[in-house]
């Protein structure tokens, strides 16, 4: 089975042009996202600029300032600063990669936890790490890291349980590998998050679920997994001038293991949710 995202992704922004139309009209203005991204990576840069067409195509008013190589880091931190403070910013986003000198900046620190729409900051990530249960995910004020929260929509629209599964999740980033285990957990999953010290495929096994967010173009081998297995492939990686996963998606049909496409899989997911997010920043104003 396919587990393909688009219908999901559909679904989720139907009703948001709607949603951001109310939201203007109460606030005599429409919502306002900035973003904050690196110029100098094309792969970073292009799908940016997919983010703001599409909240574009919403009515959202969008303002996107540039990184690079040269941009110092208390440059930057006072633009974060000046977002965080402004009125008028809804949502602010800031893609990674960042360049070097910024990546290790503690930028999160001054994010404005009602603005972070990619559950980037301290006070979010903070909140998400304190939760034990989906259902106190679901009371969050702030906002969760959007490509883990399109990972587990896109299990619960494809039907496939989590309590007491055995997931593995490859990819240990405070983006995607540990926000993702954590709300597997919270959803009574147990849990294996895999990293380069990690035996991969004694870790893979006997694993229900595998979500690999590794970014290392076939790294993940059919021969490791079983037969039911499903694979979550979150990686976007281009070889060859074409867009692949961590696993090869033909050995994984080959062997009758379920898995999403890349592309076509958790990425179009991923931006619904993050278009949601922008939405919900402005309607908690009004």
């Amino acid at each position: 089975m396919i587990l393909e995202g688009k219908t999901l992704a559909q679904q989720i922004r139907s009703s948001l042009k709607e949603r951001a139309d109310i939201v203007r009209q109460k606030l005599g203005r429409p919502i306002c996202l900035c973003a904050l991204g690196s110029a100098d990576d094309y792969a970073a840069r292009l799908y940016l600029q997919k983010e703001v067409a599409a909240a574009q195509s919403l009515g959202i008013e969008t303002h996107v300032f540039d990184l690079d190589n040269h941009t110092p880091t208390s440059g930057f931190i006072h633009s974060v600063q000046a977002l965080a403070q402004s009125p008028e910013t809804d949502a602010v986003l800031i893609p990674r990669p960042l360049p070097s000198q910024l990546a290790e900046s503690n930028f999160a620190d001054y994010l404005n936890p009602a603005q972070d729409i990619d559950g980037m900051s301290t006070s979010n990530l903070g909140h998400l790490f304190l939760c034990k249960t989906w259902q106190q995910i679901q009371s969050l004020p702030g906002f969760v890291p959007s490509t883990a929260m399109a990972v587990v929509r896109l299990l619960e629209f494809h039907h496939i349980p989590l309590d007491g599964k055995q997931v593995a999740v490859i990819g240990r980033s405070s983006t995607v590998g540990r926000p993702l285990a954590h709300l597997l957990s919270c959803k009574n999953a147990t849990v294996t998050l895999c990293h380069s010290h990690t035996d991969l495929p004694r870790a893979v096994q006997n694993a229900d679920i595998i979500c690999s967010a590794a970014g290392t173009p076939a790294l993940l081998q059919t021969k490791w997994l079983k037969r039911e297995a499903i694979v979550i492939d979150i990686s976007t990686n281009w070889v060859n001038q074409t867009l692949c996963g961590d696993a090869i998606a033909t050995d994984l049909a080959s062997a009758g293991i379920s898995y999403s496409p890349v592309p076509g899989g958790v990425g179009p997911v991923t931006l619904a949710v993050l278009l949601e997010n922008i939405i919900s920043s402005g309607e908690r104003k009004i």
